[in-house]
């Protein structure tokens, strides 16, 4: 006796039409989907069936419902290409003849008038992880600096940076009014006669956390990528940069290691 094949539902059977339309580009990004009652007629479901189908793709991220306009393709975000050689163009700073980037600006090919960051810092006790990533004890103080990164307007990316408050207390480097500083970190560190001789980051995926997704605008579905970095001035981390938070579909991470 021939095994029956599963019936697929009906809302999936609507989903999968729709996701194929907006794949397609026949629902162009940013365009509105047909409504609920143009759906109902044309594929012979309920309304309730219609909502599942556009619940579902909301879900994947195809989609995005706004109250008060509907449910329209996601519009496509520019890839950022991350590599790591990213972080020389950073000490290019440093000769003073070049005009002001970080390497945020030049992942997004971004001017430096357009760019724009969100900041707040504040003083705390080093937690254990972060001291273990300091290689101090834990309580040793610390300048916290959180930021959110915007290119053309849009947040691009989060995360939370911090500093030894012994090595910076008192310096212009502890003062959020002069963020964001050409040349980053490297730069920044550099004033204080530290000069920065290596980085290493780790990366990885998950969902993102509810501010996360708030903050960054991010649809149901779509993961992000984090990286915890360490900056390093011979054998001293100076820097920890923890959790920088930048969605999975605008990202693309291009690394090269030197092996010989």
């Amino acid at each position: 006796m021939p095994t029956p094949h599963p019936v697929r539902p009906r809302y999936r059977m609507v989903a999968d039409e729709l996701r194929h339309r907006i794949e397609a580009g026949a629902i162009p990004p940013g365009s509105l989907l047909p409504s609920e009652t143009t759906l109902m007629d044309e594929f012979g479901v309920s309304r309730g069936t219609v909502r599942e189908a556009i619940g579902l793709l909301r879900a994947d991220g195809m989609i995005v419902t706004e109250h008060g306009r509907g449910s329209y393709a996601r519009p496509l975000m520019p890839v950022r290409r991350v590599g790591s050689e990213r972080y020389r163009r950073e000490l290019y700073q440093l000769r003073g003849d070049r005009l002001p980037e970080t390497s945020f600006t030049v992942d997004h090919d971004l001017p430096w008038a357009d760019y724009q960051l969100e900041k707040d810092f504040r003083e705390l006790p080093a937690p254990p992880e972060l001291a273990e990533l300091f290689d101090v004890e834990p309580g040793t103080p610390l300048l916290e600096r959180r930021f959110v990164f915007r290119a053309h307007g849009v947040p691009q990316q989060m995360s939370t940076s911090c500093l030894l408050l012994d090595m910076v207390a008192g310096t212009p480097v502890a003062d959020p009014e002069r963020e964001p500083w050409p040349g980053g970190n490297t730069a920044q560190l550099y004033t204080l006669g530290i000069t920065v001789t290596g980085i290493r980051e780790r990366v990885r995926a998950r969902m993102p956390a509810a501010d996360e997704r708030a903050t960054l605008r991010l649809p149901s579905g779509v993961p992000v990528i984090t990286v915890t970095r360490q900056t390093y001035a011979g054998d001293r981390v100076v820097e920890v940069a923890t959790d920088i938070v930048i969605p999975a579909d605008r990202v693309e991470l291009d690394y090269w290691i030197d092996i010989g």
